[in-house]
C-alpha cells in the first residue's frame, strides 16, 4: 500500500500536534468533522451514493481525511480511505490537461493552433479548425458528446459481427465486457471519423464538450513518442508518489480495493467494476483523455497540491508557474464562459442550485467534477485542496440525489467556514 495512505486516526493525532499554528483548535476541528459526518451519512441514507471518501488539505497538510459507507448498498464491503474510485471527467484535467500543460511548457503545442495541426485525418473539417484554446475552454461550438457505442450495436441491440467478437484475437484485442472484444481499428475508423463529422456552431457559445479529449492520447503519442499513461507516469505520477492513479486499475490492484460504478443494462450488460464507466473510454481500451483515470483520494490530492505549490515539490519543478496561471485562468469571461483551459472555475455569478462548489471558492480557484460522483477543487487564496470521491452512479446513473441535496458544495463551504473562523484569530 502506498505510504501516502495512512489510517485516519493517525492523521487526527498529526493534525492536533503539528498543524499550522493558525489552525490550532482541535475542538472546532472535531465539530467540523462531526458536521461533515452528519451531511455524508444523511446523503447515504437518502441514497445519494453508497459510500464516499473526503480529503481536504490546508497548506499541504491534511485537514479532513475520512471514508464513509460501503462500496454498494448491500453493505458488504466497507469503504476505506485507500479505496480506488473511477474519477470520470477528472481525467480531463488530471490526464489530458496535465499532459498538454507539459507539452506547452516544452514549446511543443501552441494554444491558438488548430486541432488539425496535431491530429491526423481531420482534414479541413469544421471540428479540425477549432483551436486548442477554444476546445479546452469549451468555447469551440462543439457538440457535447457522441454515442460511439451505437456504431457497435444494431437497432435491435445486438452487436455488429464485424465490430465485436466473442473471443480475444489479434484483430479483436479490446475487451469491453465479458465475452465481448472490440476490433483494433475502431478508434481510427469510427471514433475519429464521428468526431471529424460532428457539427460545429457558426457562432460558438459555451458548450461543455469532451470530444477533443478523446484525441489527446494521439496528440501526446505524436509529440512525445510515448503513450499518454507512460507520459503521465514519467512526468507527474511516479515522482509525486501517486501510486493508485492510472488507467485500467484491475490490471494492478485487487477488485476489493476498487469501488464499482454502474450495473450496465444497455451496452455492456454487466456490473462495471474495475473498468472505466464511460462508454467511449472503454472503446479505447480504457485509455482515453476524456475519462478512464482511477485513483484514491490522497493520491489525487497530490497533483493539486503540486499545482498550488507553483508546480514545485521537493525541489522538482513539474510545471512553470506561468503555465499553471494561464491554464487555470478564465479564458472567455467576456463571453459568459467561466472555464479555464481544461479546468473548471466557479460560476461567474454564484447560484446555489447550479454550483458544484462552495460560495466561498475564490475567482482564482479551479477544479473539475466527474460524472461518477467525484470532485476536486483547489483554491490558491486559501491554499486549500478539496477532494470528494463517490460512486453516485451505483446501481445506475438515475441516482441524482448528490445534486438534489447539494452534498459537495455544502461540505466544501463548511471547510471554508472553519478556515475563516480560525484565520480570524
Amino acid at each position: 500500500m502506498a505510504y501516502r495512505t495512512i489510517i485516519f486516526g493517525l492523521f487526527l493525532i498529526f493534525f492536533q500536534n503539528v498543524y499550522s499554528q493558525k489552525i490550532d483548535s482541535p475542538g472546532i476541528l472535531a465539530k467540523l468533522q462531526k458536521d461533515i459526518d452528519s451531511i455524508v451519512n444523511s446523503a447515504i441514507t437518502k441514497e445519494a451514493f453508497p459510500g464516499a471518501v473526503i480529503y481536504a488539505s490546508y497548506q499541504g497538510k491534511p485537514l479532513v481525511y475520512k471514508s464513509y459507507g460501503f462500496h454498494t448498498y448491500d453493505s458488504i464491503d466497507y469503504v476505506y480511505v485507500s479505496d480506488i474510485y473511477d474519477l470520470a471527467s477528472l481525467t480531463k484535467v488530471m490526464a489530458s490537461t496535465m499532459a498538454l500543460m507539459k507539452l506547452y511548457d516544452e514549446g511543443k503545442i501552441h494554444l491558438d493552433d488548430q486541432i488539425n495541426d496535431y491530429v491526423s485525418g481531420l482534414g479541413w473539417s469544421k471540428f479540425g479548425k477549432v483551436t486548442l484554446r477554444e476546445a479546452l475552454a469549451h468555447q469551440g461550438g462543439i457538440k457535447s458528446w457522441i454515442r460511439y457505442y451505437t456504431e457497435i450495436q444494431k437497432k435491435n441491440g445486438q452487436y455488429k459481427r464485424n465490430t465485436i467478437a466473442s473471443k480475444s484475437s489479434e484483430d479483436f484485442p479490446i475487451k469491453i465486457a465479458e465475452g465481448k472484444y472490440l476490433h483494433k481499428d475502431f478508434y481510427e475508423k469510427k471514433i475519429k471519423k464521428m468526431i471529424k463529422k460532428t457539427s460545429v456552431e457558426e457562432n460558438p457559445q459555451y458548450v461543455y464538450s469532451g470530444l477533443l479529449f478523446y484525441l489527446v492520447p494521439e496528440i501526446v503519442q505524436s509529440l512525445s513518442g510515448q503513450p499518454l499513461d507512460h507520459y503521465l507516469r514519467r512526468n507527474f505520477y511516479d515522482s509525486l508518489h501517486m501510486e493508485t492513479v492510472g488507467f485500467n486499475p484491475a490490471n494492478q490492484f485487487p477488485l476489493n480495493r476498487i469501488v464499482p460504478t454502474e450495473i450496465d443494462t444497455f451496452f455492456r450488460n454487466e456490473p462495471i467494476h474495475g473498468t472505466v464507466h464511460d462508454e467511449g473510454a472503454i472503446l479505447m481500451n480504457g485509455l482515453s483523455g476524456n475519462a478512464g483515470l482511477f485513483g484514491n483520494a490522497i493520491d489525487v490530492a497530490a497533483l493539486w497540491e503540486m499545482l498550488l505549490s507553483y508546480g514545485s515539490v521537493d525541489g522538482k519543478q513539474y510545471l512553470k508557474p506561468s503555465t499553471i496561471n494561464l491554464f487555470t485562468a478564465t479564458q472567455y469571461g467576456n463571453l459568459n464562459n467561466r472555464r479555464g483551459l481544461g479546468f473548471d472555475k466557479p460560476l461567474l455569478e454564484y447560484d446555489e442550485a447550479k454550483s458544484s462548489v462552495a460560495k466561498s471558492a475564490g475567482v482564482r480557484s479551479f477544479g473539475h467534477t466527474g460524472y461518477t460522483g467525484t470532485l476536486v477543487w483547489a483554491d490558491p487564496d486559501y491554499d486549500l485542496v478539496f477532494v470528494f470521491l463517490s460512486n453516485r452512479v451505483y446501481p445506475n446513473r438515475t441516482h441524482t440525489n448528490i445534486y438534489k441535496y447539494n452534498v459537495r458544495p455544502t461540505i466544501h463551504q463548511l471547510i471554508y467556514d472553519y478556515l475563516d473562523l480560525q484565520l480570524e484569530k
